[in-house]
């Protein structure tokens, strides 16, 4: 997006400094009040109105103040956002005389879990570090007696068998069935579509796909990989006060907490290890009103592992940037 004037600058850095201190739209006289704008409040409000066009500020009502856009925070984030305060300072020092004096690692996840939920008041995540899976490369489908051998080829020297109870009559479909995973497989970059089997597959490609996910869950349950903590301090935001909003998050969280991580974007906003979702940018519905901010680190044997906060949309971005940056620092160099 292309840069703002600066005197649009001014008023959406005001304006978003506002709600997320005040969680009330706000009007032009108040931030000439509060932030000494160096213009008048009809300067400001007509900056405002410009805001408001571009879609980076909206009017929840029609005789209330403004407050951010999903764009507009976006175009913050991107352009705008100021250094960290002294609070993410303080724990960058903090962490740096940190060392390796806990009797487990999941201690040290759990305590820098905790330490960022308490600095940030946002829902913490802290993935253990994992090898990356290799991408699943070809299906090979073999009919032996009542059982079905399926292996699964992951590269030259990698490959999982699988040995599973064939389906009555399913043995004259194996050799469609492996041409069309393997064809999905070339055309989805290592992913099979699996709502476009063919009808006459369903009775094979069912049993197969099941055994599939089932065993892309094997290497540990979810929640596992994970260390949570500040669940409640997302309770007391005002964006999350209905269950309704809150459920979804609360269930996704529980029962599949690695999911909250997006896969690292690439687009030109985002550093190649470190991501900002605003909103409907997250892939997960369960996240489209909140954001996650998250950076990665990596141990010296190629492990990798994330650190994200979890919040509305309305947070205090630089603080949560500069603390997820400077948990991922020490966890690699403690790893390396």
């Amino acid at each position: 997006m292309e840069s703002l004037p600066r005197r649009q600058q001014e008023v959406l850095q005001a304006t978003v400094r506002h709600y997320v201190d005040t969680v009330e739209p706000v009007g032009s006289r108040t931030l000439v009040r509060r932030f000494g704008l160096p213009a008048s409040p009809a300067t400001v409000r007509s900056a405002m109105g410009a805001l408001e066009q571009r879609g980076l500020l909206t009017q929840p009502h029609t005789s209330a103040g403004r407050i951010p856009s999903q764009l507009g925070y976006r175009l913050y984030v991107d352009q705008l956002l100021p250094a960290p305060g002294a609070a993410a300072l303080q724990l960058e020092r903090e962490l740096s005389g940190l060392g390796l004096q806990w009797a487990a690692f999941d201690d040290l996840l759990l305590h820098l879990a905790r330490r960022l939920a308490d600095l940030t008041g946002l829902l913490s995540l802290i993935t253990r570090p994992q090898r990356h899976r290799p991408q699943l490369q070809a299906i090979r489908l073999v009919a032996s007696s009542d059982h079905l051998l399926v292996f699964l080829v992951q590269g030259p020297a990698l490959s999982t068998s699988l040995n599973l109870r064939l389906p009555g009559g399913a043995d004259e479909e194996l050799a469609i069935l492996e041409r069309w995973t393997n064809a999905q497989l070339r055309q989805g970059s290592g992913v099979i579509d699996w709502q476009r089997l063919p009808a006459e597959l369903r009775r094979s490609g069912g049993v197969v796909r099941q055994a599939i996910e089932s065993q892309g869950r094997l290497p540990g349950a979810e929640a596992d990989t994970v260390v949570a903590a500040g669940l409640g301090g997302l309770l007391s935001q005002p964006e999350f006060s209905r269950t309704s909003s809150l459920l979804p998050l609360v269930q996704l969280v529980e029962h599949h907490p690695g999911e909250v991580l997006g896969p690292r974007p690439t687009g030109a906003h985002t550093p190649q290890d470190h991501a900002i979702w605003i909103g409907n940018e997250h892939p997960h519905g369960a996240l489209e009103g909140c954001a996650v901010v998250q950076a990665r680190y990596a141990s010296a044997d190629g492990a990798s592992g994330q650190v994200a906060l979890v919040g509305p949309m309305r947070m205090a971005y630089a603080t949560a940037r500069s603390a997820v940056r400077s948990v991922a620092a020490i966890l690699q160099r403690l790893l390396n």
